[in-house]
């Protein structure tokens, strides 16, 4: 899971079903998902020798390349590129050229120009080598990620006074929710000594790896305010008092006038492995349809300089990529194949935007129109032994036949809630987001975060495996449930306008 925040939260969600209160006895697809087996899983997965499964790297074409080996073992077919189980995708590794780019401001013939050497940083977005103008509006304020999301700000550059070092991680998720609402750009504005934001621009100077995908994200800059301070006056803009307001800022400026120039330079290009395997449906009808089942291998890799320095991700999303193989496992056991076909998905880069996944959704094997669903795992091995949340519960029917079949089986002690953290904005923030912006309903299955999210100690010794095998059943008869289903997933009206037909970019 990229960019969560922490939450050491406690549910409550009354006692514990007894065990001996079974609504049937389990099927050998069922049977066939153990603690055991996903505890040893996670530990070939998460262990030292994949040295954190960053994207690109060693450790992640070992994970990707066990994940096809299971696959193979259960007879799926290969999904991938030329007959294989791995789908690559391009990435490029790419040099912020600094001193060829700027932002430019003007208001009222007063003009200044933040430099990338001095007093300007590159964070993120599409660089294109061509200036980015258009009309700025302000905001600011206690805005929180939902606000942020709903103001209108497509094709405008947004102009966000920040308070560096101050609610970090809330500034971090409103400029998100900002990016997604489409501007043309966003330049985040600092107030900071001119020595204290120059010691802030080296590390956004080195070279990046990136996804190339030909698709636009808007470009995201930080400029220190007192290199523009003069056009800002002119402009009337008071950023001091729009970090203090009481009250969200959003007000158009049509006497200031911003341009983006950012450029940048080819190192070499890469690619990484998504891994794919199908099963096929038993009905010569409804195996033209597929529900997809999928997770991310990837992880952060190494955090130099630690003792401890390898991020094994055994949780993060260890856990769920061996719920993905548990799955393609038990609906190859005989007696379980659904009438709709699987595919088994495991992607990449995840953690640096969801990469693999947004490849898989431009580049599906088959036609997303003939994906009918997509159940994504991305952390389930840790946190409360009787709850996951399923976030997306209430945009589509799929969130009724989740209900359904969790009360058909009271003997796994498993308690599927709805999302605990809707201000967060996590439907947007995993993979199957991927799925749902092309028009197929999804369900995300994740028990938080905790202490050990992207640290060294997200190890496969504090995964409770016993918990894992207990959701991934759950998960098993819920893919029965939507594979044999006569009709396919079914969209709320109101969530299709919101999520399909005005798709943010993610």
């Amino acid at each position: 899971m990229r960019r969560l925040l922490f939450a050491g939260l406690v549910l409550a969600t009354g006692p514990l079903t007894a065990r001996a209160q079974t609504s049937a006895a389990p099927d050998a697809g069922a049977a066939s998902i153990t603690a055991a087996d996903v505890a040893r899983r996670i530990g070939i997965i998460a262990d030292d020798s994949m040295m954190g499964r960053d994207t690109p790297s060693r450790g992640l074409e070992l994970t990707a390349a066990y994940v096809a080996d299971q696959f193979r073992s259960f007879g799926l077919r290969p999904a991938g590129d030329s007959g294989t189980f791995f789908q690559r995708y391009p990435i490029t590794r790419r040099r912020f050229e600094a001193e060829s780019s700027a932002v430019a401001f003007a208001s009222a013939g007063s003009r200044a120009e933040a430099r990338f050497d001095r007093s300007a940083r590159y964070i993120q977005g599409q660089i294109t080598g061509q200036p980015t103008t258009g009309s700025v509006v302000l905001v600011g304020g206690p805005l929180d990620p939902e606000k942020a999301g709903r103001l209108p700000l497509r094709d405008k550059i947004v102009l966000y006074p920040i308070a560096v070092g101050t609610g970090a991680e809330r500034t971090t998720e409103v400029t998100r929710a900002i990016r997604l609402a489409k501007p043309s750009a966003v330049v985040l504005l600092a107030d900071q000594p001119q020595a204290a934001f120059a010691a802030r621009i080296p590390g956004t100077t080195i070279p990046r790896t990136a996804v190339d995908l030909k698709l636009t994200s808007p470009p995201i800059v930080e400029v220190n305010q007192a290199a523009v301070a003069s056009v800002l006056r002119a402009a009337r803009v008071d950023a001091g008092a729009v970090r203090t307001s009481a009250t969200p800022v959003f007000r158009e400026l049509p006497g200031l006038r911003l341009t983006v120039t950012l450029k940048d330079s080819v190192l070499h290009r890469l690619t990484a492995p998504n891994t794919v395997g199908i099963l096929e449906g038993s009905d010569p009808v409804l195996s033209k349809e597929y529900l997809v089942f999928s997770a991310h291998m990837d992880h952060i890799g190494i955090t130099p300089g630690l003792t401890d320095s390898i991020n094994n991700g055994a949780d993060d999303d260890g856990s769920g990529t061996t719920g993905v193989i548990e799955l393609a496992e038990a609906f190859s056991r005989p007696g379980a194949r659904p009438k709709r076909s699987i595919i088994f998905l495991t992607v990449s880069g995840e953690e640096k935007g969801l990469w693999g996944s947004r490849y898989f959704s431009e580049h599906p094997p088959v036609p997303l129109s003939q994906v009918v669903a997509d159940l994504n795992i991305d952390m389930i091995g840790r946190n409360w032994r009787d709850t996951i949340v399923a976030i997306g519960k209430e945009h589509s029917d799929l969130g009724a036949t989740l209900e359904r079949v969790n009360r058909a089986h009271p003997e796994l002690d498993m308690t599927a809630i709805d999302d605990r953290w809707p201000e967060e904005r996590f439907y947007f923030r995993s993979d199957h987001y991927n799925f749902a912006r092309k028009g197929v309903p999804i369900l995300f299955f994740f028990n938080g975060v905790h202490p050990d999210y992207h640290q060294p100690s997200d190890s496969p010794d504090k995964i409770d495996s016993e918990k894992e095998s207990r959701i991934v059943r759950l998960l098993y008869y819920l893919g029965r449930a939507v594979g044999d289903a006569p009709a396919r997933p079914r969209w709320k009206p109101e969530s299709y306008r919101e999520i399909v037909e005005e798709p943010p970019h993610p």
